[in-house]
């Protein structure tokens, strides 16, 4: 009996609702399908998490027709075989050959000039499988050579930190089912967890948050290394590491410099702790975190790291630590450095509206535009700015019961002022000149 072909067995789970009904009502078919585009598989051999309407159609009328067999991958009968004609099958071999650093688009524009073939009609596809099938496809020279990559690692500690989130688990506090986000900063050299959290998101705040914590407990890095996702290039994260005098640097997209040693600190993470974790103990967020930092300073900090010969990353963090840069001064100030500052409206009543909550600020500033400091992750309004930097009072959540009996500023009585004082009046000169004439 031959071996059915796994990927014609999933193709025909995921076709399940639609061959297992026996007939078909007018529009279900459609409206099957567009359930099941919308779920989300584990793809035998790819990534992707999703199949397409127009997939999902064609895997049903191949079961239609050849059943099972027609949802099967068939090998192409031309494989090795160009449908090119000889003739131009043999300019295209001349033309690589003749310079071996041709694209495939130089080569065809060649041909089109030269009157081999029309403009336009020579595909693309075909000229490739055929410099593949000659073993010349690629181009030759300087061009084709990889991108070196070298495995490396920084001198001492406090020299490069490497931040990035995982998606942790999802887990139940309260009866709520909540998805958490681990957000680490590492130090290259020693492979110490400079500190890591478990947050419900992956936002620019988050990560934020979990620097500040870094810098409080293992001083400030040189250089940090993230990703190159919204969240990394936030102008509050880029101001924040320029008043530290950090250099913060972007991974190119989809070649991130930082995998290969977060990717190895995730695993570990996964294999010792999530494995272990017993979602029955967590009651919140702080729980969970709780767990995580006594498992990293008792644990992994602890434990020698293959990479680091007899060391442990807590040794050979301390190792360096006269090299360290620590906060010193700037530890007073630490706070300041991470407040948000936003521009908002003061409205009528002398409020201004933040993280949807609303703050008063001094009524005389109603009508202008201010900068708002804010504390983003206590979710307050401090104080009131000018643009140019310069205080403009405090700013406190507002309270509309108390508003109720308090005393309202009334503005200043203007004094009177006498006609004599200032010059002649109209309508005294016509009242004289009217009952005078009258007189």
């Amino acid at each position: 009996m031959n071996e059915v072909d796994p990927k014609a067995l999933f193709r025909l789970s995921v076709l399940g609702p639609l061959v297992s009904r026996e007939r078909l009502g007018h529009g279900e078919l459609q409206q099957i399908v567009q359930q099941l585009a919308q779920q989300e598989y584990a793809i035998p051999g790819s990534r992707r998490r999703h199949i397409s309407e127009k997939t999902l159609l064609k895997w049903y009328y191949a079961w239609r027709r050849d059943g099972l067999t027609g949802l099967a991958d068939h090998a192409r009968t031309d494989v090795g075989r160009s449908k090119l004609p000889e003739v131009i099958q043999g300019a295209v071999l001349a033309a690589k050959r003749e310079n071996p650093r041709r694209s495939i688009r130089q080569i065809r524009l060649l041909l089109e000039a030269a009157g081999v073939v029309p403009h336009d009609t020579l595909s693309r596809c075909a000229v490739h499988r055929l410099l593949k099938a000659h073993g010349i496809s690629r181009i030759a020279g300087p061009d084709v050579v990889p991108e070196e990559k070298r495995s490396f690692e920084a001198e001492y500690a406090g020299s490069i930190w490497y931040g990035d989130v995982l998606h942790g688990p999802t887990l139940s506090f309260g009866g709520k089912r909540t998805k958490t986000y681990l957000v680490s900063l590492m130090d290259d050299a020693s492979r110490l967890i400079a500190h890591s959290a478990f947050c419900t998101s992956e936002t620019a705040l988050d990560i934020e948050g979990v620097l500040k914590q870094a810098l409080l407990r293992r001083g400030v890095p040189k250089t940090l290394v993230v990703d190159n996702g919204a969240a990394y290039r936030a102008s509050t994260l880029q101001g924040i590491c320029a008043q530290l005098s950090i250099r913060l640097v972007h991974c190119r997209p989809y070649q991130p410099t930082s995998k290969g040693k977060l990717e190895r600190w995730h695993r570990t993470l996964r294999e010792q702790f999530l494995a272990e974790l017993d979602a029955t103990h967590i009651r919140d967020m702080a729980d969970l975190n709780a767990r995580l930092w006594a498992w990293i300073e008792q644990v992994y900090h602890r434990r020698k790291h293959g990479a680091l010969g007899e060391h442990t990353p807590l040794s050979r963090y301390q190792q360096d630590l006269p090299r360290i840069r620590q906060l010193g001064t700037l530890a007073a100030r630490l706070d300041e450095l991470f407040l948000h500052r936003i521009s908002r409206h003061v409205r009528r009543d002398g409020t201004v509206s933040f993280d949807g909550k609303r703050f008063e600020v001094p009524y005389e500033l109603t009508g202008q535009t201010v900068v708002v400091v804010v504390d983003p992750h206590a979710g307050t309004v401090l104080r009131v700015e000018s643009q140019a930097g310069k205080a403009l009072g405090a700013a406190t959540e507002l309270d509309t019961v108390a508003n109720c009996t308090r005393r309202r500023q009334r503005p200043l009585a203007q004094p009177a002022t006498h006609a004599a004082a200032s010059g002649p009046n109209l309508l005294e000169l016509v009242h004289q000149r009217h009952y005078r004439t009258e007189g």
